[in-house]
């Protein structure tokens, strides 16, 4: 019980920073050290990979009329539009597909650590910050209705990054999308939809590795926590939706530099 109850909590902190342009990776690695699950070591990297299922289909709950194109109901161009908006959302996916699966052992062994993590979270942090300082720019793209393939594929080499962990794929792809002249909804708008194939993706990777020999106990952690990232992120989605109408990035890059600096200290500390 005491498991389940750490997978809700976890649930929750994976719900919020996956959809905020925080890093996940970051936050989950401070809360490791706080409600250390007792699970084997191959099962806690297999569940810290698989909860994003809980909050990607928050996604496809959310966002189902825009990607659902068999509704009887839609009219051939509102279908059409949306195989479209399918086509820009895989080549946008492309680039980390290709390294992710190529590399992804290596990546780990190379990057998964707090010197990463924490000076990824920093440098990006920055990164926001003067970002929404730039003067006189006016977005050419307001809607994921106006990307092109070429500014989709370019997102997709953005998200490239996201594999440095600490870099937070959402981060990633804002800064990218926002750089290539998208509005700040946009580029919100389309991390999200960025969402299904890639981490659906990541997870199948990490299933296939670990392969379907759960136990019973392990079976109800793993559901605990994609149950409660799925309600979480429903929330947390519809926040930054809103959030972005009216504020600028500026608040998360001075938390990702405070975040920063936090696991640089938790790491000396050790």
């Amino acid at each position: 019980m005491h498991n389940i109850i750490k997978s809700i909590i976890i649930g929750i902190v994976e719900g919020i920073t996956e959809w905020l342009p925080v890093s996940s990776t970051g936050h989950m690695l401070l809360l490791d050290e706080v409600l250390h699950l007792d699970v084997s070591a191959a099962f806690r990297e297999l569940y810290l990979v698989v909860i994003q299922l809980g909050a990607v289909l928050a996604v496809a709950v959310t966002y189902f009329k825009r990607l659902f194109p068999f509704n009887p109901r839609l009219e051939r161009t509102e279908r059409r539009e949306i195989w479209v908006l399918w086509s820009k959302i895989l080549v946008s996916s492309v680039p980390a597909a290709v390294i992710g699966i190529a590399f992804d052992d290596a990546l780990e062994a190379l990057f998964f650590n707090p010197l990463t993590i924490a000076a990824a979270l920093i440098v990006y942090g920055v990164v926001f910050i003067l970002i929404e300082r730039r003067k006189n720019v006016t977005p050419r793209i307001n809607s994921t209705g106006e990307l092109t393939y070429k500014t989709a594929l370019g997102v997709g080499l953005f998200q490239l990054l996201s594999l440095i962990p600490g870099t937070s794929r959402s981060g990633a792809t804002i800064v990218g999308a926002m750089l290539l002249g998208t509005s700040r909804e946009t580029a919100a708008e389309y991390t999200f939809l960025l969402a299904l194939p890639v981490m659906l993706g990541a997870s199948a990777l990490k299933l296939l590795k670990f392969g379907l020999s759960f136990t019973s106990s392990e079976a109800m952690i793993l559901l605990a926590g994609c149950a409660t990232a799925f309600v979480v992120s429903l929330v947390a989605i519809r926040f930054l939706t809103s959030f972005v109408k009216k504020h600028t990035f500026t608040g998360f890059g001075v938390y990702r530099i405070v975040l920063g600096g936090v696991v640089l200290a938790w790491y000396f500390a050790r």
